[in-house]
C-alpha cells in the first residue's frame, strides 16, 4: 500500500475526501441537444467514483439559455437540467464526493443564427473571434445572478458545491484579465476593478449556498480566447487570490501552464506564491502524473493541503485512483474521442484495470 500523503484524508469545505487525486473538469459533449445530462453520463460519473472518498469536478455547467454556445455542453438553469443531474449525484456518487463547475462563455445567443461576442470590452486580440461586445452594467449584474441560479439549482441537484470557473478565457477571466478587460469603469481600469467581477460572483454564490459549498478556479498561464498573460499578471492574481482567501471559500483550483521537469521535479515559482497567499486547500491541475504528484504533495510541499487534480487522463482511467495508488500504468486517452458528441466511445468503454477488478472480487468474497 502506497504510505504518500496523497492518500491521507483532507477537509475540504464540508467534506472530507479520501485521497489527494481528484478529477478535473473536462468538456465532454455527452449531453442531449437541450443540454441535460443524459444516462450515459450517469455511467460515466459513476465508474469515475469507483474509488470511495474521491473528488470530482464536472465539466463545465452553462448557466443561462443565453449563453448555450457550447454544443451538448450540460446546463443547471432548467428543471430538466437539474432533475438530470438530481440522478446522477443522488447516488452520491458510490461515497465519493462532486462539484459542479459553472461558466459563462463569452457567446450570447440571440436566435437561430444570430450569434455575438460579450465580454468586459470591444477589444479581440486574435483574428479568429469577433470583435466582443462591451457588457454593460445591468448585463454584469445580470449574469451574476444566472451564477447564483445555477449554484442553487446545483445544491437541489446535490452537488457537494460548486467550482467557479475563472480560466481558460471565458467570461470571468476575461475580466480579470489586463488584456481583455480595458474597461474605465468600475469594473476595469485597475487591479481591483478587474477582480470585482469575480468578488461579485464569489460573494453572491457563497452567500446562496455557503461559503464552504464554493471553490474557484484559475488559470495562471492561460493563452487562450485573447488572453495574453503579461509579466505583471502576478499582481492581479495576488489580488483574486487573496480575496478568495478574506472569504474563506473552499478551495482554489489551480490550472497551471506545463512547467518543464527535471528527475520528476517541477520548478513553478507561481505555484509556491499561491500555496503562501491562500491558506486553504489547494487543487492543482497541469499534466501530472504519479511521479510528479507524489513529489507535489511529499517533497515540495509536505505541509500544505493540495490536491493533484488529473483530467484527461481520468477519462480513459476509471479506475485512476487505485492505479495512481498501485503503481500501475495508465491507459492513454483519445484526442479525438474527447470531442466526440453524445457517443459512448472513448467515454465509457474504457476499462479497468485487471487489479482493479481482482481487488472488488476479494472484497466481495470476504463480505460474504
Amino acid at each position: 500500500m502506497d504510505e504518500s500523503r496523497l492518500f491521507i484524508p483532507l477537509n475540504i469545505g464540508n467534506i472530507e475526501i479520501k485521497n489527494r487525486i481528484g478529477m478535473a473538469g473536462v468538456s465532454r459533449f455527452r449531453a442531449d441537444d437541450q443540454h441535460v445530462p443524459t444516462d450515459l453520463m450517469k455511467e460515466y460519473y459513476c465508474q469515475r467514483a469507483s474509488v470511495p472518498g474521491t473528488l470530482l469536478i464536472t465539466e463545465p455547467n452553462l448557466i443561462s439559455k443565453r449563453n448555450v454556445g457550447l454544443r451538448n455542453a450540460p446546463g443547471l438553469f432548467t428543471r430538466e437540467q437539474t432533475a438530470a443531474w438530481k440522478t446522477i449525484v443522488e447516488v452520491h456518487m458510490r461515497a465519493s464526493y462532486i462539484f459542479a463547475q459553472l461558466c459563462v462563455l463569452k457567446h450570447e445567443i440571440l436566435g437561430k443564427e444570430a450569434t455575438i461576442i460579450r465580454g468586459p470590452g470591444t477589444i479581440s486580440l486574435d483574428t479568429d473571434l469577433p470583435t466582443t461586445k462591451a457588457m454593460s452594467i445591468e448585463e454584469i449584474k445580470d449574469t451574476v445572478q444566472d451564477f447564483v441560479r445555477a449554484a442553487k439549482n446545483a445544491a437541489e441537484a446535490g452537488f457537494d458545491g460548486v467550482e467557479l470557473l475563472g480560466a481558460t478565457g471565458d467570461l470571468i477571466d476575461a475580466f480579470t484579465q489586463e488584456d481583455t478587460n480595458q474597461r474605465n469603469d468600475e469594473y476595469g481600469g485597475s487591479v481591483e476593478n478587474r477582480s470585482r467581477f469575480l468578488h461579485e460572483v464569489m460573494k453572491a454564490v457563497a452567500h446562496a449556498i455557503g461559503i464552504k459549498r464554493v471553490g474557484l478556479c484559475l488559470s495562471s498561464g492561460s493563452t487562450s480566447q485573447d488572453i495574453r498573460l503579461k509579466k505583471n499578471a502576478a499582481l492581479q492574481f495576488t489580488d483574486v487570490i487573496k480575496r478568495a482567501d478574506d472569504l474563506k471559500i473552499a478551495y482554489i483550483h489551480l490550472t497551471e501552464p506545463r512547467i518543464a521537469e527535471s528527475n520528476g521535479i517541477r520548478d513553478n515559482e507561481w505555484l509556491d506564491f499561491a500555496c503562501t497567499a491562500f491558506r486553504g486547500p489547494i487543487l492543482i491541475q497541469g499534466g501530472y502524473n504519479s511521479k510528479l504528484a507524489k513529489n507535489l504533495v511529499d517533497g515540495r510541499h509536505p505541509d500544505k493541503d493540495i490536491v493533484v487534480m488529473l483530467g484527461r487522463y481520468f477519462t480513459s482511467n476509471p479506475d485512476l485512483v487505485f492505479r495512481i495508488q498501485h503503481d500501475l500504468e495508465f491507459t492513454p486517452y483519445s484526442q479525438q474521442d474527447l470531442f466526440a458528441t453524445k457517443s459512448f466511445k472513448g467515454y465509457t468503454d474504457y476499462a479497468f484495470s485487471k487489479e482493479y477488478l481482482g481487488s472488488l472480487n476479494i472484497l466481495t468474497q470476504l463480505l460474504c
